[in-house]
């Protein structure tokens, strides 16, 4: 089995050691397991592709590259620079370094990577650690994500739904922020909706009197309904949310034609 590895956190990230081992016990021995990630963090990208300006790629090592790119652009050096077409069996995006549960997935670079793969027709999975007070405790914070990740992949590859449609199904993944031994489970789960928690932004002036804004995040640690990934993550569950490209509102087009043709 071919694996494409990338993320958002960059090359160095400790979660893409942690995706990359999760790669390489699915590949086996006689697979192969190639890395394109972003040369510095891409957080927060989302689906972002670099076609305004070109971007620098290096080999770093066998089977191991950076890009200075978002993981979309990466993806799309991975399958056709790196691997000149050769198409990978699977790709996954991760593990991010928190939560893209509800409308984190929105904004996700992780979860943009996996898109792109899928818009490519490729087998694409995102993963990412739910943080909280206790993955601070933890001796490794991507914990869960170690000792699940493996198990959770190999399932979704043998009884998860591979569609070949025009916009075809990926997966997003959230191990919960609990220690390995207190993680119930798995449950496939919606998009959820923190309806309190919104990015915004938070001003600050520099010594030279210039206004600078940095742009924060509210509580990601707020319920969300009942059958919700974030609600699922909060209770101890892996969450698995498939997911497609297309953005219609398709319960809405009904409705609209009345109104409108």
């Amino acid at each position: 089995m071919r694996i494409l590895v990338t993320n958002d956190d960059g090359i160095n990230a400790p979660g893409l050691k942690v995706a990359e081992a999760i790669a390489a016990e699915i590949a086996g021995p006689d697979g192969e397991v190639w890395v394109v990630a972003p040369a510095f963090e891409q957080s927060g990208v989302a689906h972002k592709i670099s076609y305004t300006h070109p971007m620098m790629i290096a080999q770093l090592g066998p089977r191991r590259y950076a890009a200075e790119g978002s993981p979309a652009d990466c993806v799309l050096a991975g399958f056709y620079e790196v691997l000149q077409g050769a198409r990978p069996d699977l790709v996954l995006s991760g593990v991010n370094r928190g939560n893209n549960s509800a409308e984190n997935a929105m904004y996700s670079g992780t979860v943009g990577g996996a898109m792109e793969a899928a818009l490519q027709g490729l087998p694409a999975i995102a993963l990412s650690q739910y943080f909280g007070p206790l993955t601070q405790e933890m001796s490794d914070p991507f914990e869960p994500a170690i000792a699940h990740g493996t198990d959770l992949v190999r399932q979704l590859l043998a009884k998860g739904l591979w569609d070949a449609g025009d916009y075809r199904l990926f997966y997003n993944v959230n191990f919960p922020p609990f220690p390995r031994d207190r993680v119930k489970g798995l449950k496939v789960a919606s998009q959820g909706y923190r309806k309190d928690t919104f990015f915004g932004v938070e001003p600050h002036v520099s010594p030279s009197g210039r206004k600078f804004l940095w742009i924060r995040g509210g509580p990601q640690h707020l319920p969300t309904a009942e059958g919700t990934d974030a609600a699922a993550n909060l209770a101890g569950y892996i969450s698995v949310t498939p997911m497609r490209a297309d953005l219609t509102a398709h319960d809405a087009l009904d409705a609209l034609r009345e109104r409108l043709e």
